[in-house]
């Protein structure tokens, strides 16, 4: 015995059934189908769906975010970007922000918490970089768009330098690349990191000695007289 439902009924079935395609469309596949771990983001397990899932042991290159809670946002999609919202609850460490991706431009959107970046920027001692309301993008591979404040806290010192603590600063572009520009309070350091949409970093640390023992221990730690300072140079790839 068959059963016949009327049209707009069988219309009914039909869009909930698509409804539940996309509203169960896996977490997983949805990292894959944006791509993002050509952009060196990367997790151990991707859990729920895009519309409200998990990341465990989240990472952007060698940086390490967590545990992250992840979901797509509908209405940047009608304009043919697709925006995920990633958030780190907990008062010790909280992190949110977005990660954007359209035809040609990728960035992050509103990025506000603390990265503890290891030994990503070695032999410079960078323990950690703090983020405020940051934007960043990346159009057709240049740096497009830039802002928000970023805080460096130094942990250890070079050549028995002491650093300072941290050093801060608001990011912008510099011609293709992604340019924090941080210094500290009284001006003597300065702090340059330039990212680039390959995955390269360059960093140059830049000192302004105040007499000539510690000028030479500079030289001898691998420093370079410029116009700038000494400044000692480093770089590598996420």
């Amino acid at each position: 015995m068959r059963f016949r439902l009327p049209l707009g009924r069988r219309l009914f079935v039909l869009c909930a059934i698509l409804f539940a395609l996309v509203a169960l469309f896996p977490l997983r596949l949805a990292l894959d189908w944006l791509a993002l771990d050509e952009r060196g983001f990367a997790a151990r397990e991707a859990k729920g769906s895009l519309w409200l899932g998990a990341l465990s042991e989240a990472q952007f290159g060698s940086v390490e975010l967590g545990d992250l809670q992840a979901r797509l946002r509908t209405l940047p999609l009608f304009v043919g970007r697709a925006r995920m919202d990633l958030e780190r609850g907990g008062d010790a460490n909280p992190f949110r922000g977005s990660i954007t991706v359209s035809r040609h431009d990728f960035g992050i959107d509103d990025v506000t918490g603390v990265l503890d970046v290891g030994s990503a920027f070695a032999p410079l001692p960078i323990a950690s970089l703090e983020l405020r309301d940051v934007d960043a993008h990346l159009t057709d591979g240049q740096c497009s768009r830039a802002e928000g404040l970023v805080k460096a806290t130094i942990a250890g010192d070079i050549a028995d330098l002491s650093l300072p603590a941290g050093l801060s600063g608001n990011v912008r572009c510099d011609e293709s690349a992604l340019l924090l520009p941080l210094v500290s309070q009284t001006g003597m350091e300065a702090l340059n990191i330039r990212l680039f949409e390959d995955g390269r970093y360059e960093v140059d640390l830049a000192v302004r000695p105040t007499d000539d023992m510690m000028r030479d221990r500079l030289l001898a730690s691998g420093f370079s007289l410029t116009n700038n300072g000494y400044v000692l140079s480093a770089s590598g790839q996420f």
